[in-house]
Formats: C-alpha cells, structure tokens, sequence
C-alpha cells in the first residue's frame, strides 16, 4: 500500500450530523461532484452500509468499485477497497473529533494503489486534490442541511 494522506477540516455540526451525511451514500451523486452512482450492497448490524458500490467519474480517472465499511459510533469510519477496476488498493477512514471552537473537526486519511504506473509524487499530489475536494463538498453539504 502506498504512502497515507492525510487532511482535516473544521465542519460546524455535531459529529452524529456529519456521520448521517457520511453513511447516505444514496445522495452522494447529490454533492460528491465525482460520484455518478453510490449503491448500497450490504448492511451491517448497526442498520449502516457495509458494503458499497461505486462509479467514479473524476475527468480523466473513471472507475467502477466496491468499498467495504467498518463503523465505529459517530467518531470513525474506516474503509478498505474489496474490488476496482483503476484501483488496486484503497484504504480510508473519517475521523470526527470536537473542535476547540464547538464545531467537529473531521480527519480524512486515504491511501490509494492504482492498477495504472504513476509517479509517486503526481499520485500524493492526486491525492491531496482528492481529498480537499471531498473535504469541502461534505462540510457544504453538511452545513447546507443545517439551516
């Protein structure tokens, strides 16, 4: 597995309000702008996805895949990649933590093998551009639901 990135944001929300956003992967499509189709493939006890099929369509990086997701309350979830097609190994997680100021403060940490040849330094810079992205989109998101 390749090199972890890892990125933080301050969202204004309690961290059960983030995690109801994280887990309503039939909306992504809504607000993740590189998300075509997110569909649930199996439940977990918990009533939370465990199991769930993507389409990805980020310009040039297009990809089909499945993620398999591990729930840890409102304060972490972790994900690791089961099948992909661009993708030979992902693993994730959304750690939520209270701020100082009274919002949550989300870390995203995301490390990613790709089946084609990139350079080490042109995929952590992906990456990052990955992440901020989807950092941004889940905080618009999740204080759009808010007011």
């Amino acid at each position: 597995m390749s090199d972890e990135s890892t990125q933080s944001i301050e969202i204004d929300a309690r961290p059960s309000e983030i995690m109801s956003v994280i887990a309503d992967f039939g909306n992504y499509p809504r607000w993740a702008a590189s998300v075509r189709d997110a569909s649930v493939l199996e439940t977990g006890p918990d009533g939370r996805a465990r199991r769930v099929a993507f389409v990805l369509d980020a310009g040039i990086v297009r990809d089909r895949y499945e993620l398999v997701y591990r729930w840890a309350g409102d304060e972490r979830v972790d994900w690791e990649l089961t099948e992909g097609q661009m993708m030979r190994a992902q693993q994730g997680s959304y750690l939520l933590a209270p701020a100082p100021d009274g919002g949550t403060l989300v870390t995203y940490s995301l490390a990613v093998d790709l089946a084609i040849p990139m350079l080490g330094l042109l995929k952590r810079k992906a990456e990052r551009v990955v992440m901020d992205t989807a950092l941004k989109e889940l905080k618009k998101r999740v204080e759009s639901l808010r007011v």
